[in-house]
C-alpha cells in the first residue's frame, strides 16, 4: 500500500513528490520553445501572439518543419524567429531525420517542444530526448476519439460535447498525460468542418494557456495526473 508520499494531496499550499513539469519563467528568463509545424502554423501564431504579447513567459527560439514550402515557416520568419526546414523526404531514414532534429532542437537550446499541426509521430529516440517536455493538441476531448478523423467520429458516435486536449507526448497516439482541456458543443446540424472551424477557435486559446501553465512552475506529474499547486492557482 502506497504511502501516499507521491500521490496529489487533498490540501496544502505546496505539492511535494511527482515529477516537476517545466519551469518558473519570466520576462527575464522566459522558457525557451522550439515550435514543430507541418502546415499553415495557426497554433503556432496563436502562441506566438501570446508570447509577444506578455501573456506567457515563454520564447520562441526557433521554428522547424519537416516540409519545404510549409506556410509556417514564411509567418515565422515575418515574426524574427529562426526556422529549419529538414525536408523528411531527403534522407536516408527516419533515424536519420530524427538524429537531424534532435540536434537542431538541442543546439538551439529548447526546453519545451510544442507540436502545431506537426504530422509526423515523433519516435521512442525523440521523446526520451525530451522527457516530459513535448505538448501535443489534440482536436476531442481525450481520451475519446484519438488518432485520425476526430470530428468525423465524434458526430458519428453522437456526442453531444467535443473540444480539444493538450498532452504530453509519450510513445502511444494521444496518450499522454492530460495538461488542459476544453470542451466545444457539438451542434445537430455541425459537418465535420463546421465542427473543427469551432474547435480551432478554442485551440487558439488553449494551446497558449497550456504553455503559460508549463512556465509556471506550478505543475506536477503524478503517475498519469498533472497537478497544479494551490497556492500557483490565478
Amino acid at each position: 500500500m502506497s504511502d501516499g508520499s507521491n500521490s496529489p494531496g487533498n490540501s496544502g499550499a505546496q505539492l511535494t513528490g511527482g515529477i516537476a513539469l517545466g519551469r518558473a519563467a519570466d520576462v527575464e528568463r522566459p522558457l525557451r520553445i522550439g515550435i514543430l509545424v507541418s502546415g499553415r502554423g495557426s497554433n503556432m501564431q496563436a502562441l506566438v501572439a501570446a508570447c509577444r504579447q506578455g501573456h506567457v513567459a515563454a520564447q520562441p527560439v526557433i521554428v522547424v518543419s519537416d516540409r519545404p514550402g510549409a506556410p509556417a515557416l514564411e509567418k515565422a520568419l515575418a515574426e524574427g524567429i529562426p526556422v529549419r526546414c529538414l525536408d523528411f523526404h531527403s534522407y536516408p531514414s527516419r533515424e536519420a531525420y530524427e538524429r537531424d532534429l534532435i540536434d537542431t532542437l538541442q543546439a538551439a537550446e529548447v526546453e519545451l517542444i510544442v507540436l502545431a499541426g506537426y504530422m509526423r509521430i515523433l519516435s521512442s529516440e525523440v521523446i526520451r530526448a525530451f522527457p516530459q517536455r513535448i505538448l501535443n493538441i489534440h482536436p476531442s476531448l481525450l481520451p475519446s476519439f484519438p488518432g485520425l478523423h476526430p470530428h468525423e467520429q465524434a458526430l458519428a458516435h453522437g456526442v453531444k460535447l467535443s473540444g480539444c486536449t493538450v498532452h504530453l507526448v509519450d510513445e502511444g497516439v494521444d496518450q499522454g498525460p492530460i495538461i488542459a482541456q476544453q470542451a466545444v458543443p457539438v451542434l445537430d446540424d455541425d459537418t465535420p468542418e463546421t465542427l473543427s472551424e469551432r474547435i480551432l477557435e478554442v485551440e487558439h486559446q488553449l494551446y497558449p494557456e497550456a504553455v503559460r501553465l508549463m512556465a509556471s512552475g506550478a505543475l506536477r506529474l503524478f503517475d498519469r495526473r498533472v497537478v497544479r499547486s494551490v497556492e500557483r492557482r490565478q
